[in-house]
């Protein structure tokens, strides 16, 4: 895991927040499951991290909650980064003697797991290649979906008993539903500075700042007509990008009021909405 990608001149992703039908179940999941730890927590709220002090996902059940919809914006997935193959490879072998069902992929830069939480929102688990190896051309980076070494990873196992996440785990990036893709691209490249790093057939692009494979995915896979975010469903509430400095958050901020978006404070925090309802928060 390579740091020069979550930190300045770097934007990225930083608290990832769910509406959860059952706080308590979620809880378990995520830290029983998952092996995220309880920083805060309230009767209808809660925070998790992977080291104690850094906020990774936010946990809340409102009082009237709904279902998570089957075909709509919202989240696609949300990707926690590990610092090393072998912690990957203990994940692996965790989650499978649980007998949780899992999706596993090779994407050249990355190898990475996949599963649901109890609401079915989309989780995934993944270690970065060096990104010496990356491989670029015309400012594109190399990508594919290749079935995952499940025999080699494991090979990376020294015995040891898994009890949680490393310390050093991160929100590596954020997966999006969206239903016009140049609407997102015009939003999230022209508005807040994305670079693309991959588009896949007019179907999904992957966006990045600092040249890393990506910090946000969007895809259009639910079809072009689904509805907005329904902030009365268990789903995606809100993520937040952490920008470098004040003055690059309110540049870009500014920005897409001049492209004709609607950015707010809320609570004595700047939020803004992409054109297809995901919630975020501008912060630095």
């Amino acid at each position: 895991m390579e740091s020069a990608f979550f930190q300045a001149p770097s934007t990225y992703v930083g608290t990832v927040e769910l509406n959860v039908q059952e706080l308590t179940r979620s809880i378990q999941f995520y830290t029983e499951v998952i092996g995220l730890q309880v920083i805060e927590r309230s009767d209808h709220k809660a925070v998790l991290s992977a080291d104690g002090t850094r906020a990774l996902l936010s946990l809340e059940q409102p009082s009237f909650i709904q279902p998570k919809g089957k075909a709509a914006a919202g989240l696609y997935h949300f990707a926690l980064l590990l610092p090393d193959r072998i912690s990957l490879a203990n994940v692996f072998k965790h989650l499978s003697d649980r007998g949780i069902r899992l999706g596993a992929a090779d994407h050249l830069v990355s190898e990475a797991l996949y599963l649901n939480d109890p609401d079915g929102n989309g989780i995934e688990i993944y270690r970065d290649r060096p990104s010496k190896t990356w491989t670029w051309h015309d400012e594109k980076v190399a990508m594919t979906v290749d079935p995952l070494d499940s025999t080699g990873l494991l090979k990376e196992l020294n015995g040891e008993e898994w009890h949680s996440l490393p310390a050093e785990t991160i929100m590596g990036h954020i997966h999006l539903h969206v239903h016009d893709l140049d609407l997102a691209r015009h939003f999230y490249c022209d508005g807040l500075g994305f670079e693309i790093t991959s588009d896949q057939l007019n179907k999904a692009l992957f966006l990045s700042s600092n040249g890393y494979h990506h910090h946000l995915g969007l895809n259009t896979w639910q079809g072009t007509d689904t509805p907005p975010v329904y902030d009365k469903s268990a789903g995606l509430k809100q993520y937040t990008l952490l920008f470098p400095t004040q003055a690059i958050r309110d540049r870009r901020a500014q920005r897409l009021k001049q492209l004709g978006y609607v950015t707010e404070t809320v609570d004595e925090q700047l939020v803004t909405s992409d054109p297809s309802g995901n919630r975020i928060i501008l912060a630095y």
